[in-house]
């Protein structure tokens, strides 16, 4: 009996290993940016724009790295792009501790979202290759990987406090000196992971237009989710309740790292996109709950379903990917999604930026994410179920 599950049991502590290239591509490059803004627009003197487009450059670098990451694999493997995006992304951050000038950082953010978006989708090919011996848990496994972004996300919560009270530069120092550690973590999985995906036959491209809504979708999930990461400290601290911004992260970040065995069953069953509906809607929920309450319960009920959700959306994405199209073509289908989620990280934090810097503040800023996750999850309802075959 417990043979029988050695397999599953390697392939999970495979996947948890893997998962801290989330955690620093995702969690320290992108998400612990929130944790520093304030002390940052403090020293630095940020308008909220020039803030959000700290994150938009880092969007930027996320999309050259995606549209890149697919040719720099099949040339280098995927194991090499891995470990290459994640040296890239420490010294990135760990730079950023060296200036405060504003054309600099820009460049670093840019930096640090190429070299993590190249993590990102090699690790995502490893993960869907790897999670192929494994159909039945498939979902789970996938949502394993892309929940290490929540290991990211705890770990910043635990770490960056207490440096912070000494100034920002050391919190980018100590982020750094994490990613390095995150990737000696991970060779030992990296040795057994399969490196490529079958070739394509020869004359043969699967075309992308089954997944057209889901892209669609996907494109507002990235508009929506970054607005509510990049400004939800800022909101915590302008209504009062700044105490809780070190429990609500851990909060979120937990629930991110818990999400697969509370979404897999219906990712893996639900027909079509209707669990990326489901997930984007909660998710809409809660982006508006600061809206209607500043109270402590709802503020971190809003952590809780954002935390629990964000990354769900992320696996589903590989999920219809391996569902709708070829192996040969999985790795298309993961920068796709990879790109329209850059892009629209690009405009995000630029427009939510722009509504927290005029008359409607954060509110509208924060209104503006809830929105446009709402729009996402209708536009998830017209996936052809039709057009998918099981994984």
């Amino acid at each position: 009996m417990t043979r029988a599950r050695d397999p599953e049991v390697q392939a999970l502590l495979d996947m948890l290993r893997l998962s801290l290239g989330g955690a620093v591509a995702l969690g320290f490059a992108r998400f612990a940016y929130a944790l520093l803004l304030p002390a940052m627009r403090a020293d630095l003197h940020w308008s909220f724009t020039l803030s959000g487009a700290m994150n938009a450059a880092n969007a930027l670098g996320y999309l050259a790295g995606a549209l890149s990451a697919a040719r720099l694999g099949d040339r280098w493997g995927l194991r090499r792009l891995f470990t290459v995006g994640l040296l890239v992304t420490a010294a990135a951050l760990a730079a950023c501790a060296l200036s405060g000038d504003g054309a600099v950082l820009l460049a670093l953010r840019f930096l640090a979202g190429l070299s993590g978006a190249w993590v990102f989708v090699s690790g995502g090919g490893l993960a869907a290759l790897a999670a192929r011996q494994h159909p039945a848990r498939s979902a789970r496994l996938l949502g394993v990987f892309y929940g290490g972004a929540g290991i990211g996300i705890v770990l910043s919560a635990v770490l960056l406090p207490p440096l912070l009270t000494a100034g920002w530069r050391g919190a980018w120092l100590a982020l750094g000196a994490a990613s390095v550690a995150c990737l000696l973590l991970t060779r030992p999985a990296l040795t057994r992971l399969p490196d490529r995906a079958a070739p394509a036959p020869p004359g043969v491209r699967a075309p992308l237009r089954p997944l057209a809504f889901t892209l669609a979708a996907y494109a507002c999930f990235g508009v929506g989710y970054i607005a509510y990461m990049t400004f939800i400290v800022a909101c915590l601290n302008s209504v009062g309740a700044g105490g809780l911004v070190t429990p609500f992260w851990a909060l979120l970040g937990a629930c991110v790292v818990v999400n697969p065995f509370v979404w897999g069953p219906l990712q893996q069953r639900a027909p079509g996109a209707r669990a990326m509906s489901v997930l984007m809607a909660t998710l809409a929920v809660g982006a508006a709950l600061p809206l209607w309450s500043h109270a402590p319960a709802a503020l971190l009920l809003s952590g809780v379903l954002f935390g629990l959700s964000f990354l769900a959306v992320v696996t589903f994405t590989t999920v219809i990917t391996r569902r709708v199209l070829p192996e040969h073509a999985w790795a298309r289908g993961i920068v796709a999604f990879t790109s329209v989620f850059a892009l629209g990280q690009v405009a995000g934090p630029l427009l939510t930026g722009l509504a927290a810097d005029s008359a409607g503040g954060l509110r509208l800023g924060l209104g503006l994410s809830a929105a446009v996750l709402l729009l996402g999850a209708v536009l998830a309802l017209g996936q052809p179920v039709r057009a998918v075959r099981p994984a």
